[in-house]
Formats: structure tokens, C-alpha cells, sequence
């Protein structure tokens, strides 16, 4: 199938020399006005673009910038008879892929354009294997096989799942797997992290609210629950809600209905709920921090996410996965691992899981000038690289009040340990104590 491309130009004769030109090779669409250029770009889905920087009607930058706004991914070439620095300069800040200047050199346009469409085939070959990644379970160990297993007996129930894990292990891609091999795949699929957000903009964000409910309410909103009805709803760490939104999701899953805040009707919802959490929920429920009536009503099934050290062979399918992924991204060479390379992964732990093998092998793709990766690219022994991939959601620990000192001091050197991949000379350094204190701490409360 020919690459879309449109041609927007106020002058009827450039319109039809480059139609002329480019017909062969493009499927061409051409418009003399910005409003047709625009329609035409929506309509036909069109993410190449020659654009002239002056039509009767106004700046094409302004007309450019509209049309990244709807798709951002787009390749805008800007077309001008006005060529200076200044124009040159504005055109590609404001997002053009490159400015070219009237009268048109045809063999220059024509390797432009060449050069314009491998980038965006590139960039949709990225975008499909992502969405392949998104979706599929890769791995073919015992405990992968397993998942598989029970995904298939459970995917068209309406049962709630909980999937438990340490972070990095791939509970999200789990739950997108339940709901992509269901009878609900065509249907939303919404996930929210319930450790990512304060929980009054939580419970806003889940059960939507009416305009004017509150200050800065300045339009309704069905919230995520009703928009993934028919659908799933992915509640990622649950185990980090506060106690009165808790009880909200439990009468959600009771009564299959919602209100928004500010209103005093119930919608009904058909919504597949699956959560996850990297803590001990019966810990948490022990210490009065999780209701023990939500935990048996979303851990119908539970399904456990392995660490990737207790899957090592998994590593055979994993590595080449995200090498083809980032050499595309990239536009690198690179197509495998060394044998020495592969041996020192196969050694190596993971405390960050598959999450870390990936920001491995992407930095080590980017950085090697070899075809093969080889020990040195992959850098295992970077504490820069090990600490580095935390995301903001990892960064802060929740303290109840009635808590006691000792209940504190364990979760703070757990969250230590796990923001510090388990490296207990970095854990110790972060809290100030001895390598030796914090031995005895970890066997003092069984961390």
C-alpha cells in the first residue's frame, strides 16, 4: 500500500507539478486552503505533510502546529519561496521535519520524502512491536507456562484477580494478557495507579464527578470506573489505597454500581476488576492499614508474578525481545549478545525483574558500536544503572497514625532495601547505619 502524503499550497500549478511528481510512488491528496488541508489530514488519517509557510489565509506554522496537535507523530516538510535563517529556524522549533525552499529541486524532495517515510515505518514498526509487548506474556519456564494456564481457565469470568509480585515482574502485562485473550478485548482496558496520586484525586479519577462538586470541578466527569464499562479495570497497588476509598471499591464490587461525586444517582457498571500490589496484604490487613473484606473480594484468584531470577531461562526469549525492540528504536545494528554477555545476565539477579533487563539491554543498545552486545555494554556492575529506574511512585512510604515505632522502622528499611535493589552496603548508607546494624535489623523483622 502507497504512503499517504498531502500537499497543501495555495498555488494550483505547484499543486499539480508535484502530484504530477510524486503520484507514482505516494497515494497524493492535494488542498489549496488550510480548512480543506485540515479536514482532508483527519479524514484520511495522513501523518506525511507538504506544507507552504505562506497560504492566502495565514501561516502554515500555525496551521503545522494544529495538525501535531492531533498527531503529534506526524512528518510536516514546510515549503516556502521565502527562504532565510529566521524562517529556517522557526519552522523546525515549531516541529517541521525539515524546510525546503522554492523552486523545488525534484531529486532533493524526492530522497526527503524517502528518508521522511522509513522513519515513519520505523516508528510504526516500534509502535506495533510495543503494543506486541504490551499484551503478550514472553517466556517459556515453568511458572510462565503456569500463568498461561490459568489466564485460559479464567479469562471469559467475571472473577476479580489479584496479582501479587515484587515490582518490575510484569503484574500490568498479566492483567492486560487476562483481559486481550477474553470475550471483554474489544473494550477498554483502563489501568490506574492507586499509589501515583493523593486520594482525594483518586477516588475523583475512579468515580468521576459533577460539574461544580468542588473547586476546580469545572466539567462532569463519568470518572474510569463507567468508561471501562463492558471492559476492565486494572487497579495497580491497590494495596497503597487509603482505608475510606477502600471501602468505596468495596461497595463498587458489591453492588456493581457507581456515583459520582456531587451526584445522588447510581450507574450501573459491568467492569472486570483485576489488582495487583508488591506488598503482603495480610501484613498490611494485620496492621490495620487493608480491609480484610475487600482483600477476599478482589483475591478471588490470585495470580503470582515469578522474579526474573527464578525464571533465568526466560532470558533466551526476553533478551532478543527488547534488542529487536530498541534497534529500531534506535536505528542501531545491534542484533544479539555475546556468549560471555549472555552467561554474566544469566548470573546476575535482578532485583529490578524484567523492568531492569529492559533499561539494560535499551542503554546498552543505544551506547554499543558493536553488532553484538557485549560484557562491557551491558555495564552490571554501574551502581548508576542498577539504582537508577525508580519511578516517582516508589519514592515515598505512607506512616499511619497508631502505628508503632517498630511497625515503622521495618516498612522504612523495606522500602529502603527495595529502592535500593536489595544492596544492603547502598541500603545501609541511605539510612546512616552499619552494614552490620542493618543485618541484624533484616533478620530482626524477617526482611
Amino acid at each position: 500500500m502507497k504512503t499517504k502524503i498531502l500537499i497543501i499550497d495555495d498555488e494550483a500549478k505547484i499543486l499539480r507539478a508535484l502530484k504530477f511528481l510524486l503520484e507514482d510512488e505516494y497515494q497524493v491528496f492535494t488542498s489549496d486552503n488550510m480548512t480543506d488541508g485540515k479536514r482532508i489530514f483527519i479524514e484520511e488519517k495522513i501523518n506525511l505533510v507538504l506544507l507552504d509557510l505562506r497560504l492566502s489565509e495565514g501561516s502554515g506554522l500555525n496551521l503545522m502546529e494544529e495538525l501535531l496537535s492531533i498527531d503529534p507523530s506526524a512528518v510536516i516538510i514546510i515549503m516556502t519561496a521565502y527562504s532565510t535563517i529566521d524562517n529556517s529556524i522557526r519552522a523546525i522549533k515549531a516541529g517541521a521535519y525539515y524546510f525546503i525552499t522554492k523552486p523545488i529541486d525534484n531529486e532533493q524532495l524526492l530522497i526527503l520524502l524517502s528518508t521522511a517515510s522509513e522513519k515513519l515505518d520505523l516508528k510504526k514498526e516500534l509502535d506495533q512491536l510495543q503494543g506486541h509487548l504490551r499484551k503478550t506474556l514472553i517466556g517459556e519456564s515453568k511458572s510462565i507456562l503456569g500463568i498461561r494456564k490459568v489466564v485460559d481457565k479464567i479469562k471469559d469470568t467475571d472473577a476479580t484477580v489479584l496479582i501479587t509480585g515484587e515490582s518490575g515482574t510484569g503484574k500490568e502485562l498479566i492483567a492486560q494478557t487476562i483481559h486481550t485473550s477474553s470475550n471483554r478485548a474489544k473494550k477498554p482496558f483502563i489501568a490506574i495507579n492507586c499509589a501515583a496520586m493523593p486520594s482525594e484525586l483518586l477516588e475523583s479519577e475512579l468515580f468521576g464527578y459533577k460539574k461544580g462538586s468542588f473547586t476546580g470541578a469545572f466539567k462532569e466527569n463519568i470518572g474510569l470506573i463507567r468508561k471501562a464499562d463492558k471492559g476492565t479495570l486494572f487497579l495497580d497497588e491497590i494495596g497503597e489505597m487509603d482505608g475510606r476509598l477502600q471501602s468505596k471499591i468495596l461497595r463498587f464490587l458489591q453492588e456493581k454500581e457507581v456515583r459520582q461525586i456531587g451526584d445522588e444517582k447510581n450507574f450501573p457498571v459491568d467492569v472486570r476488576v483485576i489488582c495487583s500490589t508488591n506488598r503482603d496484604i495480610k501484613e498490611q490487613i494485620r496492621l490495620g492499614n487493608f480491609r480484610e473484606d475487600l482483600y477476599y473480594r478482589i483475591n478471588v484468584i490470585n495470580i503470582v508474578a515469578p522474579p526474573l531470577r527464578d525464571r533465568v531461562e526466560d532470558l533466551q526469549l526476553l533478551v532478543p525481545h527488547f534488542i529487536h525492540k530498541y534497534r529500531i528504536a534506535y536505528s542501531k545494528d545491534v542484533d544479539g549478545v555475546t556468549e560471555e554477555a549472555m552467561k554474566q545476565l544469566k548470573s546476575y539477579s535482578f532485583p529490578g525483574n524484567v523492568r531492569e533487563l529492559e533499561n539494560i539491554i535499551q542503554r546498552a543498545v543505544l551506547l554499543s558500536g558493536e553488532d553484538q552486545i557485549g560484557v562491557d555494554a551491558l555495564n552490571l556492575n554501574n551502581p548508576t544503572l542498577i539504582r537508577g529506574d525508580h519511578d516517582s511512585s516508589e519514592k515515598h512510604i505512607k506512616i499511619y497514625e497508631g502505628e508503632s515505632l517498630k511497625d515503622i522502622e521495618k516498612k522504612v528499611i523495606r522500602f529502603a532495601l527495595e529502592n535500593n535493589r536489595q544492596n544492603r552496603r547502598w541500603t545501609a548508607e541511605s539510612l546512616g547505619i552499619s552494614e552490620r546494624s542493618l543485618r541484624y535489623k533484616i533478620k530482626e523483622y524477617d526482611l
